[in-house]
């Protein structure tokens, strides 16, 4: 029932698109919730070409993630409250998309969050539990930030930023409302130096993998920057956000080479990709930062599935190296495999190809330095080289003894709903391009610069095809470059800085308050105290109620005593 109701929401949100970009209208319908005596609480909600396409795809994904959990779930106990859970993420994320209200921004990226932990911790185990802490806990950094920027925009009267960013744009104030904005930006969307989380999410259901990492949470920091976008222009901090973006999306194209989980490496390619999505926006053009978005969102999600469909088959295991020669066995899920990868490394007319080689286009067009320039097409280089080397090993080399294992036909449940995103993932690129540009980009470029991502291109499919034949003995696994290896692993050594640095001070500090306060003094004069007296009272009460004679005389030898030791004072 979900299913179909996000379908036809999708379809109503499709012909709604092409009629505002037709008639060029935006809609701003104010509900009013309460009105009392001079105060009105109102809903606002904001309908304009690009949160309604937004939407749309949300609930394209939303739909098919929802289908494919329906097998891909069919064993587990609390299927509905999965499902349950997923919609709640789905009408939070449609609530931020939706509202030029910070109050109601602030209510879908809180409970973006929120759901998001519920459904990290879904399997529950500690290793689920940890990552679910550490998510939240990042999260609450940007979900600060929001509140931070709340208390600010007291100063101009109303909530409704979308009313105020001109005015922003002239006021010296705005600095500080950009910089929480871009704070905010760079906690949901993992962001160095807030990226360990993004990769410890992959606890989470494989379903929720594809929705979390390709449209929703994720994407809530970028397109909130967009929607703020005209206030950035030629703001200090866009500089650092460039720069930023710029070493994560190259970071999590090195360490994804390094990883041998499966959806690690699909997860740190998104990370890359939020890397790309930010830098491009950080310079200015958010349109083509939100072309991205949607078109990665297609191939992303569908990545997503055929790697849950893989570890399914492999008895839920997920290191690379036990797979191979999968494409003999499930033939149809290693086409949308194949294609999702192709799409996401730029490969000509697929969906990524449109948007990436616009955004490498305009980036050779910018006067930026070239350290900037050459961060873009390293990274681009990257995404070849891991997505090369995660094919030799799931398709192409000979197959190890796990994969033999528990081979069964594919599911048509779980095909259909891959099928819809492989249609996307072939057709979303060319059709968002003619939506979103009324006129063409005219990018003059000599010859050997137009070519220069089919060059990187060309490199990272060779090095991904000569690191997949690399075996035990090769230069890479050297004690030599163990400690370099490790660092470039490890994210920069950030999951370590920000689960054991920042924690480790705050947990072993509330260890020993727990032990000397509530453990200990506090157990002594209060709780464990009254009781211990209070029980040693009734127990000589207990005693003296047994109506034993010797009690008795006992009791009365001793008021005697008193009473004559009284007299005589």
């Amino acid at each position: 029932m979900s299913f179909f109701f996000l379908f036809f929401f999708m379809l109503m949100n499709f012909f709604m698109v092409i009629y505002f970009i037709y008639m060029n209208i935006s809609l701003f319908i104010e509900w009013e919730i309460i009105s009392f005596s001079s105060m009105n609480i109102v809903m606002s909600i904001l309908l304009d070409w690009m949160s309604l396409m937004f939407m749309m795809f949300v609930s394209l994904i939303s739909s098919s993630v929802i289908y494919y959990s329906k097998s891909y779930m069919k064993s587990e106990l609390n299927l509905n409250r999965f499902i349950l859970l997923v919609l709640l993420f789905v009408f939070s994320m449609i609530l931020l998309i939706i509202s030029p209200n910070m109050i109601s921004i602030f209510l879908g990226w809180d409970g973006l969050g929120l759901v998001s932990y519920c459904l990290i911790i879904f399997y529950q185990n500690i290793k689920s539990y940890n990552a679910g802490m550490l998510t939240a806990l990042s999260n609450r950094i940007g979900d600060v930030m929001i509140l931070m920027l709340i208390s600010w925009m007291m100063n101009y009267g109303s909530w409704n930023y979308i009313f105020y960013l001109d005015f922003m744009k002239s006021d010296y104030s705005m600095k500080i409302v950009g910089l929480l904005v871009i704070l905010a930006a760079m906690t949901k969307s993992a962001q160095i130096p807030f990226s360990s989380w993004l990769p410890a999410a992959m606890a989470a259901p494989t379903p929720v993998s594809a929705l979390v990492h390709s449209s929703t949470l994720v994407t809530a920091g970028v397109y909130l920057l967009i929607r703020f976008n005209i206030l950035l222009v030629d703001m200090i901090f866009l500089k650092m956000l460039l720069l930023i973006s710029g070493l994560t999306m190259f970071m999590a194209g090195i360490c994804a080479n390094y990883e041998y989980d499966l959806k690690k490496i699909i997860a740190l390619s998104t990370l890359s990709q939020l890397g790309l999505m930010m830098s491009i926006l950080s310079m200015g053009f958010g349109d083509l930062s939100f072309f991205h978005l949607l078109t990665h969102a297609m191939f992303k999600a569908l990545l997503f599935m055929c790697a849950g469909l893989i570890i399914h088959l492999m008895n839920d295991n997920q290191d690379i190296r036990f797979m191979g020669g999968i494409s003999l066995y499930i033939p149809l899920t290693s086409l949308c495999m194949n294609i999702s990868n192709l799409a996401l490394c730029g490969i000509p007319f697929l969906a990524g190809f449109y948007s990436k080689d616009m955004i490498l286009e305009v980036v050779s067009m910018s006067n930026l330095n070239l350290l900037v320039y050459y961060l873009y097409y390293i990274s681009t280089g990257l995404t070849m080289f891991y997505t090369i080397r995660l094919l030799m090993y799931l398709m192409i080399n000979d197959f190890n003894l796990l994969s033999l294992y528990n081979l069964y036909e594919e599911d048509y449940i779980m095909l259909k709903s891959m099928f819809m995103l492989l249609f996307m993932s072939l057709f979303s690129g060319s059709f968002l391009s003619w939506m979103i540009f009324s006129y063409p980009y005219m990018i003059y470029l000599t010859f050997n610069m137009k070519m220069m991502v089919i060059y990187v291109i060309m490199m990272g499919l060779l090095m991904g095809y000569l690191i997949s034949k690399m075996k035990i003995f090769s230069l890479n696994k050297f004690l030599l470059t163990y400690n370099l290896s490790m660092f470039l692993t490890l994210m920069w050594f950030m999951p370590n800085l920000s689960t054991y640095g920042f924690n480790f001070k705050f947990l072993g500090f509330s260890e020993k308050l727990m032990k000397n306060i509530d453990m200990g003094w506090s157990e002594i004069f209060e709780s464990q105290g009254m009781y211990s007296i209070l029980k040693n009272y009734s127990v000589i009460n207990h005693v003296y109620q047994m109506n034993n004679f010797k009690i008795y005389m006992f009791s009365f030898v001793l008021w005697m005593m008193i009473f004559i030791f009284m007299i005589m004072l």
